[in-house]
C-alpha cells in the first residue's frame, strides 16, 4: 500500500553503517535534540507534583523520558527499516491515503497534537511576554498575544511542507542551546559565585563548557545540512 510517488517508496543504499559518518547524520542529531525541549514546563511540573521532593521529581523525569525514548526509538527504527533513505519527515506521508490503518494513525496524531499543543504554546507565549518585558498579564493582553502568535505559527505551518526541516532547524538552534549551551553557562555562573572551589567542580565546569562547544558544532553542521537538503 505504498504511494506511487517514487520519493516515498522504499530506498536502501549501499553504505550501510558508514552512513553514520555522513554529515547528513547531523540532521538527525538536531532533530533528536527537540525531544529534550521540555525545560519550559519543568518548573510547573515540579510545583504541581504531589510531595514534590527532588528525588520524586527525578523519578518522574527519568521514568517518563525512558518510556518516551523507548517508544520513539522503536517507531523510528521500524519506519527507517521500512522505507530507508526515502523515509519522510512525517512517516505517515510514506503511506497511501487509501490505507485505512494509516488513516486512523493520522487521526490519532491530529488528536495528540490538538491536546499537547497548548503545553508547548503556553511556554512560547510566556517566553514572548518575558522577551518583550510585557508586565500586563490581563486576559485582554494574553488573548491578543495568543491570537497574534497563533496566526504567525499557522501561517508559517501552511507554507512549510517538510516537517523534518522544522525539527532539524529547531533542534540545531533552540534544542542545542537549551541542552548544551545555556545549562553550561548557568552552571559556570553558579560555580563562579562559590568560594573555596574544589578541583572536581572546576573540572566539571570545563567538561560542561566542552559539551557546550560540542553542541554548538553539532548545531552549526546540522543546520547547514538541513538547509542544504531543501535547497
Amino acid at each position: 500500500k505504498f504511494v506511487v510517488d517514487p520519493k516515498f517508496t522504499p530506498f536502501f543504499g549501499t553504505k550501510g553503517a558508514a552512513s553514520v559518518l555522513d554529515p547528513s547524520a547531523f540532521i538527525l542529531i538536531c532533530m533528536l535534540s527537540t525531544a529534550y525541549m521540555a525545560h519550559f514546563n519543568a518548573a510547573k511540573f515540579f510545583i504541581e507534583l504531589k510531595d514534590n521532593t527532588i528525588s520524586r521529581f527525578n523519578t518522574v523525569v527519568s521514568t517518563s523520558f525512558g518510556i518516551s525514548v523507548a517508544i520513539f526509538a522503536a517507531i523510528a527504527s521500524m519506519g527507517f527499516l521500512t522505507f530507508g533513505g526515502n523515509t519522510a519527515g512525517l512517516i505517515l506521508n510514506n503511506y497511501s491515503t487509501r490505507d485505512s490503518l494509516m488513516s486512523l494513525s493520522r487521526i490519532a496524531v491530529a488528536i495528540s497534537l490538538v491536546f499537547s499543543y497548548p503545553l508547548a504554546f503556553q511556554g512560547a507565549r510566556d517566553g514572548v511576554l518575558e522577551l518583550f518585558n510585557i508586565k500586563d498579564r490581563s486576559n485582554k493582553t494574553l488573548n491578543t498575544v495568543t491570537v497574534a502568535l497563533l496566526s504567525l505559527v499557522t501561517g508559517v505551518a501552511y507554507k512549510l511542507r517538510d516537517v523534518s526541516m522544522v525539527l532539524a532547524f529547531a533542534g540545531a538552534t533552540l534544542g542545542n542551546a537549551l541542552i548544551y549551551v545555556f545549562p553550561a553557562l548557568m552552571f559556570r555562573g553558579s560555580v563562579n559565585k562559590m568560594k573555596d572551589l574544589k578541583q572536581s567542580l572546576k573540572n566539571e565546569v570545563k567538561f560542561a563548557l566542552g559539551s557546550a562547544g560540542l553542541g554548538t558544532v553539532f548545531g552549526i553542521i546540522g543546520l547547514k545540512m538541513a538547509i542544504k537538503s531543501v535547497m
